[in-house]
């Protein structure tokens, strides 16, 4: 089992750089695809997410949500995710209309340059050595900075602990060898979760062989979420 470096034990100096760094390089470095040809908006994981991370029932938290976007022939593009897209999404326009239409699954990039983390004043959101941004409700003062820095939406204020929440890879269930909820849960392989250090892993293969893209990447924050068939309407 790998350690995990407290935010104010990296801060304080408890533990020292050249330590961290040595750390790092022995440890996955986690990241996700996202194959958007293969998502058909089911919702499962999306359920499995809230299940699994015990997130508030009703349809304004969410840790992964999927949004359905529908492009017009006249170019118009519109932007559907009732209940985040727990109960399946389904096209509410008319056929004849339609261009083009895809659901994109969306959820916290874990930023190698977060926002978050440096919006946070009193270091309780963090990186841990494997690559994964955290939060740590014992520090958390429920501010709302990070919610407010994150450019991907993908934060919330918990109404039950009172601390911001996010997506965490399900490091939980990562620390002990198994996949995201959301990833087990996907029937078509949507998802694909690994380690961007191991040139083995199916996430490696999957960026090989696909023009991945990020989102957002003007932005510099390094997203470790990689999709396929990313389309210019995304936001």
């Amino acid at each position: 089992m790998y350690p995990l470096i407290k935010p104010f034990e990296a801060i304080s100096g408890t533990v020292q750089e050249e330590e961290l760094e040595t750390i790092k390089e022995d440890l996955p470095l986690w990241g996700m695809g996202v194959d958007i040809e293969k998502c058909v908006g089911c919702g499962k994981c999306v359920e499995a997410c809230k299940t699994e991370n015990n997130v508030p029932m009703e349809p304004f938290y969410f840790r992964t949500w999927i949004e359905h976007y529908t492009v017009n022939n006249d170019g118009e593009v519109a932007i559907e995710s009732p209940n985040g897209g727990m109960n399946g999404l389904e096209q509410s326009l008319d056929k004849e209309d339609i261009f083009k239409a895809f659901m994109v699954p969306k959820l916290c990039n874990h930023c190698t340059n977060a926002p978050c983390v440096q919006a946070c004043p009193v270091g309780a959101t963090f990186i841990s050595p494997d690559g994964v941004v955290l939060v740590d409700d014992t520090y958390c003062i429920g501010c709302s900075y990070c919610i407010q820095a994150c450019p991907y939406g993908a934060r919330f204020m918990n109404p039950i602990t009172k601390v911001a929440d996010k997506c965490t890879f399900c490091y939980h269930r990562i620390k002990q060898d198994l996949q995201p909820a959301c990833v087990e849960v996907c029937p078509t392989h949507a998802r694909i979760f690994g380690n961007l250090r191991d040139k083995e892993s199916d996430l490696v293969s999957f960026i090989q062989k696909n023009p991945t893209q990020t989102l957002k990447p003007h932005l510099n924050t390094q997203s470790r979420v990689f999709y396929n068939g990313l389309s210019s309407e995304v936001r």
